[in-house]
């Protein structure tokens, strides 16, 4: 599509503008397609912590439906409280929300093992944090100096490692399977490759759609391999799709409420790096999209509706919500900035969500189709991570907290045995990793002086061990 045929330059970046109604649907469509994997993905991987069967016959099936579904009815709502607003809560802006990653190291230790009992906790967790995290728009311009580049890209880099190993155990052949002759086996591991080739091929060689949609693509790729090799059956997809509804609304409380101190405080927290995350993404929608800077209000109203969002998610059995950065370079790259494109793609959204003969589908995909496309995303992750790095200014200070940070954060999650004497609420919040070195780099930042003894203010290229110049 060229600019003509969307409108004029002055037009394309007006958030108000609507392209005409057949370009303005597939371009709604196209935003759908890039978020859609990573959306609906951490509820299979809660799901699968918590111990729920993937079969048609598991007597978890509905449930595990239940949570992709409201993955996919509260991403298009909160993607509808950003681009058409409601008051003060949304930027009017064409972001799109979908459920976060960067809460999965908090949730999978609450709901580990305990299957449908584990979820009441989870999501009096997700309500609270959520109207937390929304109370944040009121001070988020005030709150940023304590997140710089050096914080929130070890957090960013420490959620992506925290969940590698998750992505490793899919493609071998899920959790259930570990210790079995078939756990990586070369069938599971093909599946896996498959995905990946497939992924990496359309990113790299592709352009426009297919490039945008690799990963989706690259499962369905994944799918059809799947099918032929006997690892997945046409009858066990169809059995999938007459158990699930045709409609189905989302239920209050559906798996009741309960205060957890550990996952009120690990959502509280993670709410700060949310918030942040939504406050780039803004920056960069404004940037990209307008060749403008966000205003203070499109950054107060893009908070609100994260927090609120996630809140109502957490009311109906939702995840916690947060804006889509993958969507953001899709703005930049269509160039247009309309946030009417959105709201289009945000509706479709909703009506998978009532409709969860879409979930049953998606059920079908193997564990091991879906490693490859975790292992692909949770990669993307930690190269995210690395990549706002790269903006640290790597004096001997920065480099200290860093590596301290990250070694107390990343050891307490491989060896979680070593909290064993705790109380059970801390060894849940310390051993994700990710909350006790986000909470390391947050205070030795602010307590640290930033100028040290000349000697310590070096850069880290000249050397720590200071034999530079020996």
């Amino acid at each position: 599509m060229t600019e003509t045929s969307l409108g004029t330059p002055s037009q394309l970046r007006d958030p108000d503008y609507m392209p005409p109604f057949e370009k303005a649907v597939p371009l709604g469509i196209q935003h759908v397609l890039a978020m859609f994997v990573s959306n609906v993905t951490p509820a299979i991987i809660v799901a699968g912590a918590a111990g729920f069967g993937f079969g048609s016959n598991s007597p978890d099936f509905p449930e595990l439906l239940y949570l992709i579904q409201m993955s996919m009815l509260f991403a298009g709502l909160a993607t509808l409280l950003q681009t058409v607003t409601l008051g003060p809560v949304g930027a009017k802006l064409p972001i799109v929300q979908g459920t976060s990653f960067a809460f999965l190291p908090i949730m999978i230790p609450l709901v580990a093992g305990k299957g449908v009992d584990g979820l009441a906790a989870l999501f009096g967790g997700v309500l609270i944090g959520g109207l937390f995290h929304a109370a944040l728009g009121l001070v988020i311009g005030r709150i940023r100096f304590a997140l710089p580049p050096l914080v929130t890209g070890l957090v960013v880099t420490m959620i992506g490692l925290a969940l590698v190993k998750v992505g490793i155990q899919y493609a071998a052949g899920g959790v259930p399977a570990i210790g079995t002759p078939e756990y990586g086996s070369l069938l599971n591991w093909s599946a896996a490759i498959v995905v990946i080739l497939v992924t990496l091929g359309l990113k790299f060689f592709a352009r426009g759609m297919l490039s945008v949609s690799a990963v989706l693509i690259g499962l369905f790729a994944g799918y059809v391999f799947a099918l032929a090799t006997g690892m997945l059956t046409v009858e066990a997809v169809s059995l999938s799709w007459e158990r699930a509804a045709s409609f189905a609304l989302p239920q209050p409380f559906k798996y009741g409420f309960e205060l957890s101190f550990a996952a009120i405080l690990g959502f509280c927290l993670m709410a700060f790096v949310s918030a942040v995350e939504t406050v780039g993404d803004v920056s960069g929608v404004a940037k990209g999209g307008a060749g403008r800077e966000a205003t203070d209000k499109e950054i107060e109203g893009a908070t609100f509706a994260d927090g609120f969002g996630t809140a109502v998610s957490g009311i109906f059995g939702g995840l916690p919500n947060t804006s889509f950065s993958q969507n953001v370079g899709l703005i930049a790259m269509t160039g247009v900035m309309s946030r009417h494109v959105v709201t289009i793609g945000a509706l479709f959204l909703i009506l998978c969500g009532l409709v969860p003969k879409v979930g049953a589908v998606i059920r079908t995909i193997p564990i091991e189709v879906l490693g490859g496309g975790v292992i692909v995303m949770f990669g993307m992750v930690v190269s995210a991570g690395i990549s706002i790095l790269s903006d640290v200014s790597w004096t001997r200070r920065n480099g200290v907290i860093f590596a301290i940070s990250i070694s107390i954060g990343l050891g307490l999650q491989l060896e979680p045995g070593a909290l064993q004497h705790l109380p059970s609420t801390l060894k849940i919040l310390l051993s994700s990793g990710l909350l006790p070195a986000a909470v390391l780099a947050i205070v030795l930042n602010l307590i640290l002086p930033e100028e040290l003894a000349a000697e310590a203010t070096e850069e880290i290229s000249g050397g720590l061990s200071g034999t530079k110049d020996a």
